[in-house]
């Protein structure tokens, strides 16, 4: 190691340099002193940037005069966790070539594990000079550096005491997607200098919720440090869901209480001490850095044309994200960030899974999609991520970008025709029986093929993206005003139904009809093959005001709202899960077909009219049948070691009250009805007839028990 002393600026003597080295990227402390290490491939000069503790001043440049190929370097001894900097990278500025190089502009380290400081929306921020005609082919001076985050060297020890990962089965999860700070910030029995924080997550009062509900795994909206977007600020809102990142290494700020790390480390310790699993929703797809337009924060001056995936003319962004921009996971560099990323967060962080975000970009080679592609073969013969629960979201706005059922095992995959063919079913639309048919059977049309189970498909009703479930049944027309896109944005077609009038009411049998609606989704959620996931607040009643677009609405909108849960509906919520928990059948892994067991030659299906008669080809295609009941057995698939005895009868009546004939049990065996979503308090029963009435609009559900139980 050469001695550098010389070259050490004034104000930081007493801080002796040194070459350090190429790997790892990011800044390491290791306990005398910190190596910085940062990727640019078409740089001419790469300075580190020194920041006073308040990150205010820049108190020394150092160049980093060593490079191995294309990985640049220096060690500085005697710095240590808490030291804010940055980069200012020199090199061409020729937009039309790819290039934005821009040593004016302080620049946020990829690898940074933690930030300081909030995007200040100037001018200053953006690489060209706002306003001028020739419009980014220009080049601005002004210094961004007071604008901008600070990196922050980090110190991610952290006492983890016995933590292990709770390692739940997929085929015995139930996901719960949340917002961070939205699940827990009006939340009466959360302290409110923690409410809204990674810190109130793990609170009690959530702690004791969860386990009521009986869901296993908290899958998060983004927390990797993001930005607000410009357009926002100046209209008084901001990045509420959080799908702008900036940083892949650093957990977002703003959810934290002391700026600390140890709070989000906390929040995992205790989660997984209660027996829940984190699952992260992450961006890899693109940056906060927007289109050719947009400011240069970080990528864009490190290494524009290998950071992203550039156009034929090179001046303009590909943009498959609708965002402006895409990221080049093409590159080994980018991949090598990404991989690097997600197992940071599995090793240093602990976290259970991830949820990717418009993953269709991530998979898409030079030729479109690819199921064998770079990144998904990375992922998958990555031993730290050997253990991780992997979710695709099966699609991006690129060519070929709708890849539903095309992803290669572990992967899931949030099922949007699950979504919408459950609502059509329970709204009433022609010919839906036979698309339930399909959706409650985990979608083998789609994921049976290539070795992959049930579990596979991760149905949903709602999600952060669209109407609440309280919205679904109170709107049928979107209501995104408060975004000031003059209600351009969101989904127009959510097959909701309003039941007779449009927004809140008082009346009372509108009230009815919505909360039996609501019940009617949730349990065929939860009477589904496959992996269910509930929307935080569903379980409460939780609106949105029928914004179906609520990205942008961090406040009461947007949050979940405590002040008036509806009790009846979140003990409902907990009894479906209790049933599927206690339901073997409800939860396999291997998907059914109607097809013959080899342990007694039944077969693991039957699919029945309410008479109790096998529907023929044109009950399949009847608009009148609105009545599909349903006898699930252990899948024919299944070894008969692992088979259990397990039988459940399931109804699903979108008509008018029907007669249903039970099928035939065992001698010393009977139906036990175990839900009735037009009594959802009401406790198990055994039925000893061969009739019985599904109330019009309907959920039933019954399992076959021992007839020494006392008839009802």
């Amino acid at each position: 190691m050469r001695d550098m002393r010389a070259e050490i600026p004034a104000k930081l003597k007493g801080h002796s340099l040194g070459a350090g080295r190429p790997y790892p990227l990011g800044a390491t402390f290791n306990g005398e002193g910190v190596n910085f290490a940062v990727f640019s491939a078409h740089a001419d000069r790469v300075e580190l940037c020194l920041f006073s503790e308040d990150g205010r001043q820049e108190r020394a440049r150092i160049p980093l005069k060593e490079r191995d190929g294309d990985i640049w370097h220096v060690y500085v001894a005697g710095l240590g966790p808490g030291t804010q900097y940055g980069y200012r990278v020199h090199g061409p500025y020729k937009p039309q070539d790819g290039h934005r190089f821009n040593p004016n502009k302080l620049l946020i380290d990829p690898y940074a594990k933690q930030l300081a400081g909030r995007l200040n929306w100037n001018d200053a921020v953006m690489g060209y000079r706002v306003g001028d005609p020739r419009a980014d082919l220009s080049f601005d001076p002004a210094d961004s550096a007071p604008f901008v985050p600070k990196s922050v060297v980090a110190d991610p020890s952290f006492d983890w005491g016995d933590d292990a990962p709770p390692r739940i089965r997929r085929s015995d999860v139930v996901l719960y997607e949340a917002h961070a700070k939205g699940l827990t910030r009006t939340h009466p029995d959360i302290p409110p200098d923690i409410a809204g924080t990674y810190r109130a997550l793990a609170s009690e009062p959530v702690l004791d919720h969860l386990a009521r509900l009986g869901v296993t795994t908290i899958e998060l909206l983004p927390v990797h440090a993001f930005v607000d977007d410009r357009f926002l600020i100046e209209r008084g809102l901001k990045n509420y869901w959080g799908y702008q990142s900036i940083g892949f290494f650093a957990p977002e700020p703003r959810y934290m209480s002391h700026g600390a790390l140890w709070e989000f480390q906390t929040m995992v310790r205790r989660l997984h001490a209660a027996g829940f699993e984190v699952v992260l929703d992450v961006v890899y797809n693109h940056t906060g850095e927007a289109d050719e337009l947009g400011p240069t924060l970080a990528f864009r001056g490190l290494d524009n044309a290998s950071y992203y995936r550039l156009q034929d003319n090179r001046r303009y962004y590909v943009n498959d994200t609708g965002t402006g921009n895409t990221l080049n996971v093409a590159h080994p560099m980018v991949l090598k960030m990404v991989m690097d990323s997600l197992r940071y967060w599995v090793e240093v962080m602990h976290v259970d899974g991830f949820r990717f975000d418009l993953a269709t970009v991530l998979a898409r080679e030079a030729h479109g999609f690819d199921r064998h592609g770079g990144f998904l073969d990375a992922v998958r013969q990555d031993p730290v991520l050997a253990g991780a629960k992997l979710i695709a979201e099966p699609w991006d706005i690129g060519p070929g970008g709708y890849q539903l059922g095309a992803w290669p095992h572990p992967f899931q995959e949030w099922n949007d025709r699950y979504r919408d063919g459950v609502r059509r079913f329970w709204r009433g639309d022609d010919l839906m029986t036979a698309e339930l048919a399909k959706r409650l059977l985990g979608s083998a049309d789609e994921f049976d093929h290539s070795g992959r189970s049930a579990t596979a498909s991760v149905n949903f009703i709602t999600a952060h993206d669209g109407f609440t479930a309280e919205d679904l049944v109170s709107y049928t027309v979107k209501r995104n005003l408060a975004n000031g896109e003059g209600d351009r944005d969101g989904n127009n077609e959510n097959y909701g139904d309003n039941m007779g009038f449009e927004g809140p009411t008082l009346d009372p049998g509108i009230r009815a009809a919505r909360d039996l609606r609501k019940r009617n989704l949730l349990a065929t959620l939860f009477l589904s093959q496959g992996t269910p996931m509930l929307l935080a607040g569903d379980e409460i009643g939780n609106s949105q005001g029928g914004n179906n677009n609520a990205y942008a609405q961090d406040n009461e909108t947007g949050w979940v709202g405590w002040s008036d849960p509806d009790d009846v509906l979140r003990r409902f919520v907990a009894r479906l899960a209790a049933m599927r928990r206690a339901h073997p059948v409800l939860r396999q892994r291997m998907f059914l077909h109607s097809r013959p067991r080899t342990r007694d030659g039944l077969p693991d299906l039957f699919w029945r009219l309410p008479d109790g008669t096998v529907p023929t080809s044109a009950d399949w295609q009847d608009e009148a049948w609105r009545t599909l009941c349903v006898e699930i057995r252990t899948s024919s698939e299944t070894p008969d070691y692992a088979a259990s005895d397990d039988v459940v009868f399931a109804v699903f009546n979108a008509g008018s009250e029907t007669a249903v004939t039970l099928p035939d049990c065992p001698e010393g065996q009977v139906w036990e009805a175990i839900l009735d979503t037009t009594e959802p308090e009401a406790g198990p029963y055994v039925w000893t007839g061969r009739r019985i009435t599904a109330p019009a609009q309907s959920v039933l559900a019954f399992a076959r028990t021992s007839s020494r139980k006392d008839p009802a």
